[in-house]
């Protein structure tokens, strides 16, 4: 990948560059990744989660061509914050799964297929890590194809499920429809780039169910009945204490699944 002349935007893929947005940390990682679609030959684009609400981010994304589309992976702050100013600067509708996240748009369909900026996108309904986290599939973008996957993939490391609104048994069926798709290429908001859809999704499943035996063991000692807070204890127990949060809002959802 290489950053494009005069501009923030990096290259990503045939149809898609990012912009970073100034907001790391221990959930956002470098940061949000903001997602520019545009075939090669057009002067429209699409522009996915404009981020927060940083002037200097949101101008160099309205810059990036005429924005006629602006689609919502979920609706994260760090995703949406800015939703309602970016359409004041580029007059574009802002469409998300919920119409809550839409500003002059219409809530996005799942499986409606969206012709923007001279590109297919296949709206995939990918619930787990929220429960309205959609996932963005463009079938024509390179040999294999691309998926923006919100905060459903990251780029490193694992995503997080936001229980009680995010549900292990969602993302795990959002596991299995992204692997349908087969190798395309992973674009996430977070982290960089993956090569292998299918491959990481078989990763994170595997993942998830390793936890869920740790789940089950530390459940064993510390009985049935044990807190969120005492089994993160027990699994989550080397984690730094920044993420502990987060550690609890998987926990809490693998316990929901678990005792179902």
């Amino acid at each position: 990948m290489h950053a494009e002349t005069n501009s923030a935007l990096v290259r990503s893929s045939d149809l898609t560059r990012y912009r970073l947005a100034p907001n790391p940390g221990p959930m956002s990682l470098d940061g949000t990744q903001s997602y520019v679609i545009a075939a090669p030959e057009s002067r429209r684009v699409a522009v996915v989660d404009p981020g927060p609400l940083d002037e200097t981010h949101l101008r160099e994304l309205a810059g990036s061509g005429q924005v006629e589309l602006v689609l919502i992976t979920h609706h994260h702050i760090d995703h949406t914050e800015a939703s309602a100013r970016f359409r004041e600067l580029t007059g574009a509708p802002v469409r998300a799964l919920d119409p809550a996240q839409c500003h002059g748009g219409e809530p996005l369909r799942d499986g409606e297929t969206i012709e923007a900026a001279g590109v297919r996108i296949d709206v995939l309904a990918t619930p787990g890590h929220t429960a309205d986290s959609v996932s963005f599939h463009l079938p024509q973008d390179g040999a294999r194809g691309s998926v923006l996957t919100g905060d459903t993939i990251l780029g490193r490391g694992t995503t997080i499920i936001a229980y009680p609104d995010g549900r292990l048994g969602p993302y795990l069926d959002s596991l299995a429809r992204l692997q349908g798709l087969g190798p395309a290429t992973v674009l996430p908001a977070h982290g960089g780039t993956l090569p292998d859809l299918a491959a990481i999704c078989r990763e994170y499943s595997d993942h998830r169910h390793q936890r869920l035996g740790q789940i089950r063991a530390a459940l064993e000692v510390l009985g049935g009945d044990a807190s969120v807070a005492a089994v993160t204890d027990q699994v989550y127990f080397d984690i730094d204490p920044s993420v502990r949060g987060a550690a609890e809002a998987s926990v809490a959802a693998q316990l929901d699944y678990l005792r179902g």
